[in-house]
C-alpha cells in the first residue's frame, strides 16, 4: 500500500509547512528495518494495549466518550453526508462504481479541515500528519478497492492521536468500542455503496476480504465474560444475539451477508478458528497472524 497518496495542494495554506508522513518501506530489503523500527513496536503495543482494554466490554456498555473523542465521531456524520451527496452512478460494470472517485476526491479536498475543527488548537501541527493517514483509511480511487492495508493507516491515525496527546489512556475502550467501529461501518458503507473491490485478497485463504483488526479486537472482547465460545460463532442464533454488541461476531455476519455458500468454502480461514478452544487464545494467534501475513509482508499495488 502506498501511504501517500493525499495532494500537497489540498493542505490548507497555513499547514503547509507541518510535518508530512515520509514513505520508508520502498524496498523490501526495508521491511526488516520496519520490523525493528520504534514505529512497529509501538504499532504492536497500541494494538495489545486496546484489546488489553475492551476484554469483556461490549459495545452497547456505559463508555465514557471524551469531548475529543466525540468530535472525532462526528467527523462521520460529515463524511456520511459526502456520500448520501455523491450517490453511485448507473453503469455496466458489477464492481468499482466510478462515483467513489468523486467522493474520494471531495473528501481528499476536505479532510484538512474536517480535522482541524476535531483537535485542540494547539494540536494542530498535527492535522497534516493525521490527514494524510485518514485520507489513506478509505480506500483507493484509481482501483476503487479497499484492503487491510486501508486499514492499517486508519490504525496509524488512531495510534498518532494518542502519540501526540490529543487521545489519552482514558478513551483506549472507547477508540475501539466507539470510533474505529464508528470507522469500520462506514468503510462497509462504501464497500457497498460503490460496490468497491477487496485490495489483495487471497480468496478463501485469507482471514476476509476487507478487514482484520476487528477479528483482533473483536476476539479480545470476548477474551474476558463471553456469552458465547468459539465453537458457536457461526449459529444463526448466536449471530443474531450478539452481532450489536462484538466486533468479531458483527464481522461474521457481515460476511454471512455478502457472501453465499457454505462458510467454509468461502471462509475456510474463520471457519478453522471455531476449532480453537479459547478467545484468548484466537486472539494472540490473530496477533501474530497480524504481524506475520499484513505487517511483514512487502506492500505491492494491490494492498
Amino acid at each position: 500500500m502506498d501511504m501517500i497518496v493525499q495532494d500537497p495542494k489540498n493542505i490548507p495554506q497555513d499547514l503547509i509547512g507541518c510535518v508530512q508522513p515520509e514513505k520508508r518501506v520502498k524496498f523490501e530489503s526495508d521491511i526488516q528495518k520496519w520490523l525493528r523500527s520504534e514505529a512497529y513496536h509501538d504499532l504492536i503495543g497500541f494494538i495489545n494495549g486496546i484489546s488489553t482494554a475492551i476484554q469483556g466490554k461490549k459495545v452497547s456498555d456505559d463508555i465514557y466518550v471524551s469531548t475529543e473523542m466525540q468530535k472525532l465521531l462526528d467527523m462521520f456524520d460529515k463524511l456520511n453526508a459526502m456520500v448520501d451527496e455523491i450517490p453511485p452512478t448507473d453503469q455496466p460494470q458489477r464492481f468499482g462504481n466510478k462515483s467513489f472517485r468523486d467522493w474520494s476526491r471531495k473528501m481528499n479536498q476536505d479532510i484538512f479541515e474536517i480535522l482541524r475543527n476535531c483537535v485542540p488548537k494547539d494540536k494542530c501541527s498535527l492535522v497534516v500528519e493525521l490527514g494524510f493517514y485518514l485520507s489513506e483509511s478509505f480506500g483507493n480511487s484509481v482501483r476503487i478497492d479497499y484492503g487491510t492495508g486501508h486499514e492499517l493507516s486508519f490504525i496509524f491515525f488512531l495510534c498518532s492521536l494518542f502519540k501526540g496527546g490529543i487521545l489519552e489512556e482514558r478513551d483506549n475502550v472507547a477508540c475501539a468500542l466507539r470510533l474505529f467501529n464508528t470507522y469500520l461501518k462506514f468503510a462497509r458503507r462504501l464497500q457497498k455503496t460503490y460496490r468497491m473491490e477487496p485490495a489483495g485478497s487471497q480468496g478463501v485463504w485469507s482471514l476476509d476480504d476487507y478487514q482484520f483488526v476487528p477479528f483482533i479486537w473483536g476476539s479480545a472482547q470476548l477474551a474476558a465474560q463471553s456469552p458465547t465460545t468459539p465453537d458457536k460463532f457461526l449459529d444463526e442464533e448466536i449471530i443474531n444475539s450478539l452481532k450489536d454488541d462484538y466486533m468479531f461476531i458483527a464481522c461474521i455476519d457481515f460476511i454471512k451477508q455478502v457472501k453465499k455458500g457454505h462458510f467454509a468454502e468461502h471462509s475456510y480461514q474463520l471457519w478453522s478458528i471455531s476449532a480453537v478452544p479459547s478467545w484468548s487464545k484466537i486472539n494472540s494467534g490473530l496477533v501474530k497472524m497480524y504481524e506475520k501475513e499484513i505487517l511483514s509482508k512487502f506492500p505491492n499495488k494491490t494492498c
